[in-house]
């Protein structure tokens, strides 16, 4: 996997929040009708302060809807992904990467 760091990638949407040998922490903010742009995450924990309807854009072209409440906790494996706002409320997210697994 290329690594595309959303920091760089996405500024505006992405603050490095705390880091050290073992974790990253990022907020994510991503106003209605915003989209990011394609970026790519160890594995990683996120908790949804506020959530919000979203479609994630794979690098294949394939897309995938969710609805994500608010205080959702997920984990996923390292990914690259693009994700777009199609809701009416902004999202605020703590990503926490695992350092271990960057590539």
């Amino acid at each position: 996997m290329t690594y595309i760091d959303p920091v760089q990638a996405s500024p505006a949407n992405y603050q490095t929040l705390m880091e050290n040998e073992h974790v990253r922490v990022l907020g994510m903010t991503l106003k209605a009708g915003e989209k990011d742009q394609p970026h790519s995450h160890p594995s990683e924990t996120v908790y949804f302060v506020k959530g919000a309807k979203v479609k994630i854009h794979m690098p294949n072209g394939e897309a995938m809807d969710a609805d994500i409440p608010d205080g959702h906790i997920m984990w996923h494996e390292e990914w690259t992904h693009q994700v777009e706002n199609v809701g009416s409320n902004d999202l605020y997210a703590i990503i926490v990467e695992n350092k271990s697994a960057a590539s």
